[in-house]
């Protein structure tokens, strides 16, 4: 029975040794093939970083204002008799829009007029009679007297009327008709809108520490998500002498011709104010600058390093350097500090890099950056 159990141990013995064995050959395989494995390079796209001439500008977002708006309301309520535009038609100074009911007033002119006459006669007759000495000039005096407010009544019966005959004060464009025939409306019945189109304002703010470069006259330029492929030109027309006490900012208005009516009050538009000069500066493409908590960065490419590394290869890698960037525009973005003229960077693909890294340019088509990109709607 002893000896069954101690062939048994020897058996157990044997076999667990030779599946260690089996298991220690297998592990040494996979460090060896660790210890050889190259990472293959990364696919990226490059740009070489380059000098270029940019104008000094301020930039804000503000938005579109009319150069003379209103809402149109009668000044004085009345019944809608006629209504003489469409929504969005474009009228004259002068053009007639609307007529209230006037039945009421015509009525109290006339009987008006009438007295008028009477007194005109009434007057006429005493002057005739006083030459004489036949009447006194007190009498003289109450016929000039009814005449005068007798023509005085007429009057305000005729501005009555004529107030309720609503007309476009300045040429523009109208908006939607808010009124109906018949409808009764109070002094503050809105009845549409007037916009004047043919030049418009850009209303926006800068801060306090701008204002020393700002003079009226100065070019500006307009930008919006509206006309992706359109920029819109102006000029610097007034600045508010004085600041908002909360944000101690400065208020400006720019104008800028609008002879085909794209730009729209309320629209929401980027400006820049074209300051005088050039500046030298330093761009890459936006999208190769990777920003962090810590800082922004790039990834130059350079030549990779071969030590002693057997399985080291020629090739390139990429480096990580820290910058800081300064203004935009377009696709662009200036670097202040951290590289230099002629350093090819990574332009797309950065965020699977890490410093040191294996990488290969690729040769695929990649969108190219712009100052001043027109993407498409496609």
């Amino acid at each position: 029975m002893k000896r069954k159990i101690a062939v048994a141990i020897v058996i157990a013995v044997v076999v667990f040794g030779g599946l260690a064995g089996i298991k220690t050959m297998q592990i040494t395989a996979l460090i060896a093939a660790g210890a050889s494995f190259v990472q293959p390079p990364a696919a990226v796209s490059s740009f070489v970083a380059k000098q270029e001439q940019w104008t000094d500008t301020l930039t804000a977002i503000g938005s579109i204002t009319a150069v003379q708006g209103v809402t149109i309301t009668p000044e004085i309520a009345g019944a809608v008799r006629e209504i003489n535009f469409e929504s969005g038609a474009v009228v004259a100074k002068g053009d007639v829009l609307v007529r209230l009911d006037t039945t009421s007033e015509e009525a109290q002119l006339r009987a008006v007029k009438a007295q008028q006459e009477w007194d005109a006669i009434n007057l006429k007759r005493l002057r005739s009679l006083r030459a004489e000495n036949t009447v006194s000039q007190s009498e003289l005096d109450a016929a000039e007297i009814a005449a005068k407010t007798s023509q005085a009544n007429a009057d305000n019966i005729s501005t009555v009327i004529e107030k309720k005959t609503i007309r476009a004060p300045f040429a523009g464009r109208l908006g939607i008709r808010l009124v109906n025939l018949g409808e009764y409306l109070d002094t503050s019945k809105p009845i549409v809108s007037l916009q004047s189109m043919d030049a418009v304002y850009a209303e926006f703010s800068l801060p306090q520490q701008d204002l020393a470069q700002l003079k009226v006259g100065m070019k500006i330029r307009v930008t919006m998500d509206t006309y992706t492929n359109r920029e819109f030109e102006g000029t610097l027309t007034a600045i508010k002498p004085d600041l908002d006490p909360v944000t101690r900012s400065v208020q400006l208005q720019a104008t800028l011709e609008n002879q085909d009516a794209a730009l729209h009050p309320g629209m929401y538009a980027r400006i820049q104010v074209v300051l005088p000069g050039q500046q030298n500066v330093l761009i890459v493409p936006a999208t190769s600058v990777l920003s962090a908590p810590y800082g922004d960065s790039v990834y130059v490419i350079e030549p990779k390093p071969v030590g002693t590394n057997s399985n080291a290869t020629a090739g390139l890698a990429v480096r990580q350097q820290f910058v800081r960037t300064g203004r935009a525009r377009g696709d662009f973005v200036s670097v202040e500090t951290g590289l230099k003229p002629g350093e090819k960077v990574v332009s797309s693909g950065l965020f699977k890099l890490r410093n040191g890294m294996a990488v290969i340019e690729s040769e695929e088509e990649t969108p190219k950056a712009a100052e001043r990109p027109h993407p498409s709607d496609g």
